[in-house]
């Protein structure tokens, strides 16, 4: 792994570089960022490797195509992706509100990048490029590869691959196909026949030319009834995994059908290696440290990817549908070898950040046989129950974190991403809580048990929380052992599909229980491809389709999470207002187990609102 040179960004690099064309032009909504947590900084070196000549147009004024033609027409293609974010999420909260700062653009500077990037990209490059080949890509293509619900437009929106002019979508972790795209480009194949690669999504006229598929609801009898989609949904659900996921099919007319192939195959550890063993320079384009450079690498510049994929199965994650339940690592070897080259760098201070991925535990598939016959498709391996078939096992990860622990110049390795503390329980071999424990916290540990109501936590896919109060009588018998006084940290979700103001309450009651008032609630955010927002679109469980209840209201959502804050006098009225609409006036009052005090005069109300003694981290535990 060695310092390279970057991408050229401008006509200028691509000169000095001696090249008088490129074969593909990169349109990113991103800042340029040659590192391998970007998805663009993979494409592009892993079509360098393979003697492919790529530039990067990042962030171009999408109101003048000219924004786009600074390469000339590419030999082969465009390439298209809208960043690491959905750009709906990267510019609205869950409120819908405007959000102040882009961390993917330089200075953290908003508006750099339009909304839906990749339909507004594509278009932009079809004004001057009529017949140039255009591959979407990216975690907004490929959640939006066929028909899906957007929540910010409120509507049922049609494939990203018809809206945006694109010839192709390479969904997921594209590695391959990107290397099967452009292979077949360069020999000469026209992209109207490139219909068969796996890990991609076609435009195709002629229905008996679609062999082997499962066809989906047409768009017209999605839009027609939500059951429909809900089917529809639970079919693509099923059909996520590379082994024995069909090819699909979605009619949008007697001539039009949207065509999505099998997944990809997940990467073997030597093709993982060989993936982040590629020069990445590791920062962003020097261009950008006029404007304090990008925001975004400040977590994952000292921070080591060790897998992707996750079977954890949680309800409102896209992971699914993005990088498969099929767990991928890498080496020890290519890790360390990362790792002695983040301590070279004139910044590094000892610290690594992070040494994970989706899910920081999972350093195997979750059974021997997933690699054959791949994961089952209508179980989960950790959800109702952890299946017997189970292999959980820490010992590779942390035999990895001790290697890491010892390299020169390394004081501490942190654990930043998530850790799943249900699969962490199924491991009879508590080594691994010890080390976290000693090693690779430091004061708090972060942890998502999001829910506490049965009803919920289960739309979720979460365990229940019996679970987590085992975790947690774990984690503080550790610490003690080791003389340590850590505590966990626990995110909390509130308005998910299923939750009443009842189930709200119950949290509310955890939350005094724990004596803990988180200073931020997550509410749910409806994004592109998730089991949870089709529930939240269809108002029914797409596993079931039995009906789901979904707090909509902007309302009863400012409630369900006051309750989770009621501790904050801010919130007082809206605390009030929730216990009277739950039936719950018996937690107004005075006693301890109550959440409020009546509301009875001014200077009662004055009482209640004197600003209390701030609750620190340190006493979450205090009544365990």
């Amino acid at each position: 792994m060695t310092h390279s040179k970057f991408m050229p960004v401008n006509k200028h690099e691509m000169l000095e570089r001696g090249w008088d064309y490129v074969d593909f032009v990169y349109i990113i909504g991103d800042a340029y960022v040659d590192h391998p947590s970007f998805g663009h900084a993979i494409i592009s070196r892993v079509l360098e490797s393979r003697g492919y000549r790529v530039g990067i147009i990042s962030q171009p004024d999408w109101k003048k195509p000219e924004s786009i033609q600074i390469f000339g027409e590419p030999r082969l293609g465009f390439l298209v992706s809208a960043g690491n974010m959905d750009s709906m999420v990267n510019h609205y909260s869950v409120s819908k509100k405007h959000r102040k700062t882009d961390a993917y653009t330089p200075g953290g500077e908003m508006g750099r990048r339009p909304d839906y990037a990749c339909v507004v990209y594509g278009n932009l490059i079809r004004q001057t490029y009529k017949k140039t080949p255009v591959i979407l890509g990216g975690i907004e293509a490929s959640l939006r590869r066929l028909a899906h619900y957007d929540y910010w437009s409120d509507r049922l929106k049609r494939s990203v691959l018809l809206d945006s002019g694109a010839d192709i979508i390479s969904y997921g972790m594209g590695e391959r196909s990107i290397a099967e795209i452009a292979d077949a480009l360069d020999a000469g194949i026209p992209v109207s026949e490139l219909t068969y690669i796996d890990g991609t999504v076609v435009k195709m006229k002629d229905r008996d030319s679609i062999y082997d598929a499962e066809f989906l609801p047409s768009f017209e009898e999605l839009k027609a009834d939500k059951r429909n989609y809900a089917r529809s949904f639970y079919i693509q659900y099923l059909n996520t995994d590379a082994f024995n996921g069909k090819r699909l099919a979605e009619q949008y007319s007697d001539r039009l059908f949207v065509v999505q192939n099998p997944p990809a195959k997940p990467l073997s550890v030597a093709e993982m290696d060989d993936v982040y063993d590629l020069p990445y320079t590791r920062t962003y384009h020097p261009s950008y440290e006029e404007k304090g450079g990008i925001p975004a690498i400040s977590e994952i510049r000292f921070s080591l990817i060790s897998n992707r994929g996750c079977f954890g199965g949680c309800s409102f994650c896209a992971l699914t549908f993005h990088q498969g339940r099929i767990v991928q690592v890498r080496s020890h070897e290519s890790l360390l070898r990362e790792a002695e080259l983040i301590t070279k760098e004139k910044d590094f201070k000892g610290y690594i950040h992070d040494v994970g991925g989706p899910t920081a535990n999972f350093r195997h598939p979750s059974c021997s046989r997933q690699l054959e016959h791949g994961v089952c498709p209508n179980r989960q391996c950790l959800f109702p129950k952890p299946c017997r078939n189970l292999d959980a096992d820490h010992s590779d990860y942390v035999a990895l974190l001790k290697k890491l622990r010892k390299i020169p110049g390394v004081k501490k390795v942190f654990i930043r991403s998530g850790i799943r503390f249900d699969y962490l329980l199924a491991d009879k071999n508590r080594e691994f809580l010890k080390e976290l424990c000693q090693y690779h916290i430091s004061g708090q540990l972060k942890v998502a048990p999001e829910h506490v109501a049965g009803p919920v936590l289960s739309l979720m896919g979460k365990p229940e929380h019996c679970v987590y109060e085992k975790f947690t009588e774990e984690f503080l018998k550790m610490n003690k052992k080791l003389g340590k006084k850590q505590y966990l940290v626990p995110y909390l979700m509130s308005s998910h599909p299923g939750s009443s103001l009842k189930e709200a309450v119950e949290l509310a009651e955890y939350c005094r229980d724990l004596g803990y008032m988180p200073e931020q609630v997550q509410d749910f955010y409806p994004t592109p491809s998730t089991l949870s927002t089709c529930m939240y679109y269809t108002g029914v469980d797409p596993r079931t389709l039995k009906p789901v209840y979904v707090p909509k209201n902007p309302h009863e959502k400012a409630m369900q999470r006051a309750l989770i804050q009621y501790r904050n006098p801010a919130l007082y009225n809206l605390v009030l207002e929730a216990l009277k609409r739950a039936g719950r006036t018996d937690l107004i009052g005075y006693s301890p187990k109550c959440l409020i005090r009546p509301k009875r005069g001014k200077e009662e109300h004055k009482e209640y609102t004197r600003p209390r003694k701030k609750k620190t981290i340190r006493n979450i535990h205090k009544k365990k």
